[in-house]
């Protein structure tokens, strides 16, 4: 009876230990509406640096003047997909957590508003300890690592999406086209129209700034 006893307990804590989720542990992993959003905003972003080269592209073989080279702009070229491909998720690396904020936006570049603070303290003086070196504070963190893996799927997986909008339909927004019509379609798609609000204590802080003037 008393190993019968135990062996409830040692299942039970099994179970518990088990069922923590990453909220628990701190942790709160991007979703698939999060993963898309990211990518988009960050492929148009490539695009429109890749877009202002006016390089053209010749192909071909010209064994005399009767048959010249074709030529392509480079802005409507394949190399230039490939190119605006390549890498893209590797930028959700620049990512930090905002952990300040609440929906999608906690995704962003720059530093969050916390570690500025922590930042600020330790050039006070202070000691912080946050159970990790500080000299990896500012390394991307589980939930943005996550995000790159995901956004490397994602990428493999709607491939031809995006070959057809690159060709036939850049009027539309990517989050619309793949991520809203496509990608998430049928799913819940809300982040997509989550905006930055603001993090909490700016409106404190301007009208501080502005009472100064």
């Amino acid at each position: 009876m008393h190993l019968f006893n135990t062996f409830i307990l040692f299942l039970n804590l099994f179970v518990i230990i088990h069922s923590r989720t990453e909220e628990d542990e701190g942790v709160k992993y991007a979703n698939k509406c999060e993963v898309c959003k990211i990518l988009a905003i960050e492929l148009e972003e490539r695009l429109k640096e890749t877009g202002k080269s006016h390089d053209v592209l010749e192909t071909g073989y010209a064994l005399d003047d009767v048959k010249p080279k074709k030529k392509k702009e480079y802005v409507k070229s394949e190399l230039r997909l490939i190119e605006s491909l390549e890498g893209v998720c590797e930028r959700i690396l620049e990512y930090n957590i905002h952990k300040e904020r609440e929906d999608s936006t906690r995704f962003a570049k720059g530093m969050s508003q916390t570690f500025e603070t922590l930042h600020g303290l330790v050039d006070k003086g202070v000691k912080v300890e946050l159970g990790i070196p500080y000299e990896l504070w500012d390394k991307p963190s589980a939930e943005v690592t996550n995000m790159k893996t995901q956004c490397e799927t994602a990428l493999e997986q709607n491939e031809s999406e995006l070959e057809d909008w690159y060709w036939n339909h850049q009027d539309q927004s990517l989050k619309d086209y793949l991520c809203r019509d496509r990608f998430l379609k049928n799913q819940d798609s809300s982040c997509l129209d989550e905006k930055f609000k603001g993090d909490k204590g700016d409106k404190t802080k301007k009208q501080k700034t502005k009472n100064e003037l």
